[in-house]
């Protein structure tokens, strides 16, 4: 959310940049809202000024001896009119905090302008697609056939984008998270924790869900409980209402949780397979952070990512996303994408954002500046990384002639096997 006075103060500077996101719905009803409440505030303080006048000229006249019965109905009257107009300034009050709510984030300067994913710029790139003697097969053909993967179950069990795991699938799956944790925890230098996968209304608005973004989510009947659609939410809103000591930042999180998305709008993108869930793991990256340290901080939460897809041998290309392909609450944000050979094509398989204060001024989250003054702290994150999605290049890139997957060695003491084969256990 932005700081209403800024904002208020540099409308024309704001609206121009927030429309390289492309349109912003909101910014002419924004203008508008404000002409009228100001418009309701003067007349008020016109009222109340009036009130004052004319209560300390009753009092002069009853001191007097004077009959102001006639004066003192126009004050009441006048007071009526006031108590309205205070009435209308609470409803546009809460009328501006709800258009509040619905504007993305300004992009950052250094963000690339453009329309859409077309405009994303690589800013480098890690390891060479494999040469392979055979045709690669996909995920969705070589899972099945090893017997790691069943989608036809998971949909009899519940439906269409959810998947099962069987044997090694499974144990690769427990294997990456592990390894992901261990590494981030050990050498990365961040804290883990385990938080709910349940999460209330006020943890979706501070992080940016909601309300734009309901149709996004799995919302629990007769509850205010929704399904974690990443581990962002619970993890950043552990510090909703707090204002943190300014030597604890910046303050690095990571976690473990199942995320759930309804993938409202995705429909006929990446239908096949495991690319696109409702339910999949992921392990997050959180940090807390001052505003002048955020973007040094983005750059390593980035660097954290790409290390596992480098530890486990991947090759990846890193983009920053353009004004009109960044997440709603982002200033910035790098895509991480890694080379699929069975679809030959890169996929996203992290998005580190830094969102600023932008979250931060949502959630109430804030620290002790240099002069003693509290201050928001800037968010980020990222995921450190996808785990069905790392799982997917795992098989797709190991994947060998005789229909066998190699296990990268660093990943062999989680798996306790060097290779998958059909083990048959259905």
């Amino acid at each position: 959310m932005h700081d209403l006075g800024f904002f208020r103060a540099n409308y024309d500077q704001i609206a121009g940049r927030l429309t390289t996101r492309g349109p912003v719905a909101g910014l002419d009803q924004f203008r508008e809202l404000d002409q009228r409440r100001r418009a309701v505030i003067t007349e008020a303080e016109e009222l109340k000024a009036r009130r004052n006048v004319e209560s300390a000229e009753i009092a002069k006249l009853r001191k007097a001896g004077s009959d102001t019965s006639e004066r003192q109905q126009q004050v009441r009257e006048i007071g009526t009119l006031i108590s309205e107009l205070d009435e209308q300034t609470k409803k546009l009050d809460e009328a501006f905090r709800e258009l509040m709510a619905t504007i993305p984030n300004l992009p950052h300067e250094s963000v690339p302008i453009g329309a859409g994913a077309e405009q994303n710029v690589e800013v480098r790139r890690s390891g060479e697609p494999r040469k392979f003697d055979f045709e690669p097969k996909a995920h969705w053909d070589l899972g099945p056939e090893l017997g790691i993967l069943d989608l036809e179950r998971a949909a009899k069990v519940t439906g269409a984008r959810f998947a099962v795991y069987w044997g090694l699938g499974a144990r690769l799956e427990r294997a990456l998270i592990n390894f992901m944790l261990d590494v981030h925890t050990r050498e990365h230098g961040y804290t883990e924790v385990l938080p709910p996968f349940l999460i209330n209304s006020a943890s979706l608005f501070g992080t940016g869900q909601l309300p734009k973004f309901a149709d996004d989510l799995f919302k629990c009947e007769k509850y205010d409980f929704w399904l974690a659609p990443t581990a962002e939410v619970p993890v950043t809103n552990l510090y909703r209402d707090e204002t943190l000591d300014t030597e604890r930042l910046p303050i690095s999180l990571c976690a473990y949780t199942p995320c759930f998305r309804s993938e409202a709008g995705s429909y006929g993108r990446d239908v096949r397979g495991i690319i696109r869930q409702h339910q999949f793991q992921k392990v997050e990256l959180v940090k807390f952070t001052r505003p002048d340290q955020s973007y040094e901080q983005l750059e390593k939460l980035t660097a954290d990512a790409e290390d596992i897809l480098r530890r486990l041998g991947l090759p990846f290309r890193t983009m920053v996303l353009s004004t009109g392909d960044i997440g709603f609450s982002s200033a910035k944000t790098y895509d991480i994408e890694v080379w699929l050979p069975g679809q030959n094509d890169y996929k996203e398989i992290s998005s580190c954002s830094n969102f600023e204060a932008f979250q931060a001024r949502r959630a109430g989250i804030r620290f002790k500046g240099p002069k003693g003054k509290a201050e928001f702290v800037h968010t980020l994150n990222g995921s450190g990384l996808a785990v069905g999605r790392t799982w997917v290049a795992l098989v797709e890139n190991y994947q060998q002639k005789d229909g066998s997957v190699v296990i990268p060695e660093v990943l062999r003491p989680y798996v306790d096997a060097e290779r998958i084969v059909k083990d048959g256990l259905k």
